[in-house]
């Protein structure tokens, strides 16, 4: 009974842990991930749309940027065509050129390079600065390029030799041939007045104009890694070919955007990129610890949990192991406290009742059980003593007359008495039989030797009748026990037995009793076929065990402890511990 209490605490150990487990699962584990989802998801969706918000933004401004170069642009070349047609239309025979230069002085901010005039063999009339300088400028190839219509035309920007700065050429040409020429510099553009409405105030952000031939004219910000050819910067191609856009890429472990945007006069290319993290929206900024107000919730769930698994799920688990040791019989576990809340205490309270009442019933069905059983060994011993003293004897004197008979036909007939000679033989074997069944009724060697010679002849009947190999085993220093307890594991022994040669088709029992200083051991082993033993010893009524079931209410009257062990087709084993202390 303890071996199948132990296999049946191991199993429960090893499933899912009830309620704790449903907790966990059902609860912890959903709130947990809802509660990580829920930031991981807000950060996710406003990392997206501030992505896409930075990028629709630096490429508005990108847009803006082109647009407001483009108007410069588009204001010098009509600048500059004013003055060719003012310039053209001049009919005297010695015209000022030097004076009409100067009378469009006011334009030289926008002109830093200087203005010209030049007639159509690419003669210069006169300049606003020093005429040396104008010959080492494309003006010839500009002046070869010119629209005889008339419209400005651009000349690709070159480096000055004066002062080292990239300068752009602009031409009109009137109708009369004379050509009004512009230089002016980059610086001249306010590049970074026009972009600076579209970068962020982090410093980590790089603007960059690019001309038709790939040659970057201005650079400004923080610039790409040093590995990276700023002529194939990612946008550089598809604004040189008139697209504007916006791309992403990876840079040093971070995204960045590049929005671009083509300059239409002259070719060029307008590049604006910078980190989108990077970008300071202080309502964008905040809605990131929007779910910081999710900890306070995870701590409070996590604390209801412990409170839970510390005052409810702990104590039930406790007294669901309390529980099972009450069904197995042991009625003091469910006494110890376990704590928890008060509807819990209550139940164990309500268990402990519940476990007085279960206990004093069994206490007296166990005395009722003892008389009946104290009834049942008077009745088979008045029923040996009738069966000796009545029975047994008729068939002595019935032997004795069929002698007397065989010996008054000797030298008679052969017939009668061969007959007689039967009829003796058939009244041995009845005279044996019923001593047999005197035997198994009142073992009276165990009232006259003590229980291992009992046991061990009750093995040799069996053997016997039967027919099935019986072995018997006895170790230790033999003692005589009380008459209550031998009798008891007699019978225990013998329904064992009779069940292994009876019902479980065995082919060898071993019987072994042993004595030891503590405890006294019987064991009884066949190799039968076997069957599935239940849990517990009270399934065996259900099942149809009421011989087993019998041996364990005799082993529990005395005290004793009986175990099972039975598989179907290993045989079955029963042993019997009945402690020795106080003998």
């Amino acid at each position: 009974m303890a071996r199948a209490s132990s296999i049946f605490e191991r199993l429960a150990r090893r499933r899912p842990q009830g309620l704790a487990f449903q907790i966990f699962i059902f609860i912890v584990l959903p709130l947990a991930a809802l509660l990580m989802a829920i930031p991981l998801a807000s950060l996710t969706l406003h990392g997206q749309a501030m992505r896409a918000l930075v990028g629709e933004r630096d490429q508005r401004a990108v847009q803006a940027a082109a647009a407001a170069l483009t108007e410069q642009l588009n204001h010098r070349a009509a600048v500059i065509r004013g003055m060719a047609l003012y310039a053209g239309q001049i009919t005297s025979s010695s015209p000022n050129y030097a004076q009409i230069l100067a009378n469009y002085g006011f334009l030289l901010p926008d002109f830093d390079g200087g203005l010209s005039l030049v007639a159509a063999d690419g003669t210069l009339l006169a300049s606003s600065n020093a005429p040396s300088l104008w010959q080492t400028r494309p003006v010839a190839e500009l002046l070869q390029r010119a629209n005889p219509e008339g419209d400005p035309g651009f000349a690709p920007a070159f480096t000055d030799s004066t002062s080292r700065q990239p300068l752009i050429l602009v031409m009109s040409v009137s109708p009369s041939g004379l050509s009004a020429v512009g230089a002016f510099s980059l610086s001249s553009l306010a590049i970074e007045h026009s972009t600076e409405g579209g970068l962020s105030a982090r410093g980590q952000e790089f603007v960059m104009l690019v001309d038709s031939d790939r040659r970057v004219l201005y650079a400004a910000g923080t610039p790409p890694p040093a590995e990276l050819d700023l002529a194939q910067h990612p946008g550089v191609a598809e604004a040189l070919s008139g697209q504007s856009g916006t791309s992403y890429r990876s840079v040093n472990g971070s995204e960045h955007v590049s929005a671009f945007a083509p300059v239409a006069p002259l070719g060029w290319a307008l590049v604006i990129e910078e980190p989108w993290e990077a970008v300071d929206n202080p309502l964008l900024q905040r809605t990131l610890a929007a779910p910081l107000i999710l900890i306070p919730v995870v701590i409070f769930a996590l604390i209801l949990v412990g409170f839970g698994l510390r005052q409810i799920v702990q104590p039930l688990r406790l007294l669901e192991r309390r529980a099972s040791e009450l069904a197995w019989g042991r009625f003091e576990a469910i006494e110890q406290p376990v704590g928890g809340i008060g509807e819990i205490r209550h139940l164990q309270a309500e268990l402990i009742v519940m476990a007085q009442k279960v206990k004093a019933a069994q206490q007296n069905l166990r005395g009722y059980l003892n008389a009946i059983t104290a009834g049942q060994e008077d009745e088979r011993r008045r029923l040996a003593r009738e069966l000796h003293d009545g029975a047994v004897q008729s068939l002595v004197a019935l032997d004795q007359r069929a002698q007397l008979a065989q010996l008054a036909l000797k030298g008679g007939p052969a017939e009668p008495v061969a007959r007689l000679a039967e009829l003796r033989q058939m009244t041995a074997g009845l005279i044996d039989e019923v001593r047999r069944v005197i035997r198994a009724l009142r073992p009276n060697y165990l009232e006259d030797l003590g229980l291992l010679p009992a046991i061990e002849m009750l093995a040799r009947d069996v053997q016997a009748a039967a027919n099935v190999k019986t072995t018997f085993a006895a170790e230790g220093q033999p003692r005589r026990l009380p008459p209550g307890q031998e009798i008891a594991l007699y019978r225990i022994a013998q329904e064992a037995l009779t069940n292994a040669a009876r019902y479980a088709g065995a082919e060898i029992v071993n019987v072994s009793a042993i004595f030891n200083s503590a405890e006294f051991i019987l064991r009884v082993q066949d190799d039968g076929r076997g069957f599935a033993a239940p849990e517990r010893m009270s399934d065996l009524v259900a099942s149809g065990h009421y011989g087993l079931m019998g041996m364990h209410e005799r082993a529990e009257l005395i005290g004793a402890r009986l175990t099972l062990h039975s598989t179907p087709g290993a045989g079955t084993t029963i042993e019997v511990r009945l402690q020795l202390l106080g003998q």
